[in-house]
């Protein structure tokens, strides 16, 4: 079966990938869907439930110390906890440089500090573009606790979008054209919905890789 991008064998097939993904106002001939499949991958399972279970072990010692906010310095996220860390164990750096290795070409400088990023089950994020003082070209993310909704929307046109189902252990990667002209959220618990079918969202926690500012 014809793969989107064989980056990884972890990638979903193009069949199995059009199963996850919801669009709305784009025409699957254009050119612009087709440089959105080449700039969005989505891997399903790539890690395992012990793993993603030692993930959560982990970061959950620094979490539970900390109340869920509800402002944002940028007015971003609501309803969510995060830090930033440097040191893991070794079953969980094992983890990262699979991420890693998925995500980005061996060229590219990587931000040392993994961001955590835990939103609650009345949390969402709003349509944002990451910061170009912050990070690069490239921004991956493992899914953990609950299956979400993200949608991607053109910046100068967000009528047109893409809904994308992450499930639990599933990685997201945002590159290139993706990540610097389209928006990017996670869908309330209350709008999470897919092609019609209401899809509930629990508590959610990411755990964030991003390239270096180029």
């Amino acid at each position: 079966m014809e793969e989107i991008k064989t980056h990884s064998s972890m990638l979903l097939p193009r069949g199995r990938w059009e199963s996850y993904r919801e669009l709305h106002m784009f025409h699957r001939q254009s050119c612009q869907y087709d440089y959105f499949c080449k700039n969005f991958e989505l891997h399903e399972n790539l890690v395992s439930e012990e793993e993603e279970n030692s993930l959560l072990e982990e970061v959950e010692d620094y979490l539970e110390d900390l109340d869920y906010e509800y402002d944002h310095w940028d007015n971003a996220i609501h309803g969510y906890r995060e830090t930033e860390k440097s040191q893991w164990s070794v079953k969980s750096q094992a983890v990262l440089r699979r991420i890693r290795q998925v995500a980005f070409s061996s060229r590219e400088q990587q931000l040392s500090l993994v961001h955590v990023l835990d939103l609650a089950q009345d949390g969402y994020i709003k349509p944002h573009v990451d910061s170009v003082k912050f990070c690069g070209s490239t921004i991956t993310g493992v899914s953990l606790l609950s299956t979400a909704i993200m949608r991607l929307a053109k910046q100068n046109n967000p009528e047109h979008w893409v809904n994308v189902v992450l499930k639990p252990r599933s990685l997201y990667v945002i590159r290139d054209v993706v990540r610097y002209q389209f928006t990017h959220e996670i869908l309330k618990d209350s709008e999470s919905s897919f092609r019609g079918q209401r899809l509930p969202r629990a508590r959610r926690i990411s755990i964030i890789c991003r390239n270096e500012p180029s």
